[in-house]
């Protein structure tokens, strides 16, 4: 596996190791359950490849702690028996793992604090470890200018590349290494296995932190534990005009 770093930040497949945390975004457990009740009727799978692909994260990369970079459950307004089941296993299984959990909240996590409470966490706006913040990224901090870390890293974009073979269009995770207002930025790929993600070439933009010009921004996509650099997000955007190979 390459060793590529993001401002310092080393990429461990969908998880990012920034001083001795591993930090990885929008689980969404319970998701499925979430789409049966919408009428989508899809298996319950999502746990186990989770828990799977966690541990062989851990195979190449251990770590003292864990930052689960918000929308650690995917319902807003309720806590599903999915839910419930879902999140209480896996805090159990990150103590077998790492001696410190930091749970940042998302905008999908209005009742996580229960959660929270009940296993003896705490939720955090945010988590600075040495020259990284971590925040979810739903919203830029009001307080912009007295943020003392030099790198911000954040989710909630969930951010793919679609590319196109014939018909067929496969997204691929990302990781996007960009600068916002003055600050070096890293957007994280989601832990989520239910959904692909959004296409930043084609698709709004979630968060406030990509609503500016990201032409300039670099792309490392990630599959199966390889990084691959894609380069800056215009060159990919030529590459779509020229050959057509983008979605």
């Amino acid at each position: 596996m390459a060793n590529i770093s993001l401002y310092g930040a080393r990429i461990v497949d969908l998880a990012l190791l920034a001083n001795d945390y591993l930090v990885i975004s929008d689980l969404h457990l319970g998701y499925e359950e979430a789409l049966n009740y919408q009428g989508v009727m899809v298996p319950k799978f999502q746990y186990p490849l989770l828990t799977n692909r966690l541990e062989e994260v851990l195979f190449w990369q251990k770590a003292e702690g864990i930052i689960i970079n918000g929308d650690f459950k995917h319902e807003f307004g309720k806590i599903s028996r999915q839910e419930w089941s879902e999140t209480l296993n896996f805090v159990d299984f990150l103590r077998d793992h790492f001696q410190e959990i930091i749970l940042i909240q998302g905008n999908h996590d209005p009742l996580t604090p229960i959660i929270a409470r009940k296993t003896g966490l705490e939720m955090h706006k945010d988590f600075s470890t040495g020259d990284f913040l971590v925040m979810h990224g739903d919203q830029v901090p009001q307080k912009w200018d007295q943020i003392p870390e030099e790198t911000i890293i954040i989710g909630h974009e969930h951010p793919t590349v679609g590319l196109r073979s014939g018909e067929r269009v496969e997204k691929i995770k990302c990781y996007l290494k960009g600068r916002f207002q003055g600050k070096n930025l890293v957007v994280m790929p989601s832990f989520n296995f239910v959904s692909e993600g959004s296409d930043i070439l084609h698709e709004k933009p979630l968060s406030p932190f990509l609503k500016e010009d990201i032409n300039d921004w670099e792309v490392y996509g990630v599959e199966d534990f390889e990084t691959l650099y894609f380069g800056r997000v215009e060159d990919l955007m030529e590459f779509q005009k020229r050959y057509n190979l983008i979605q």
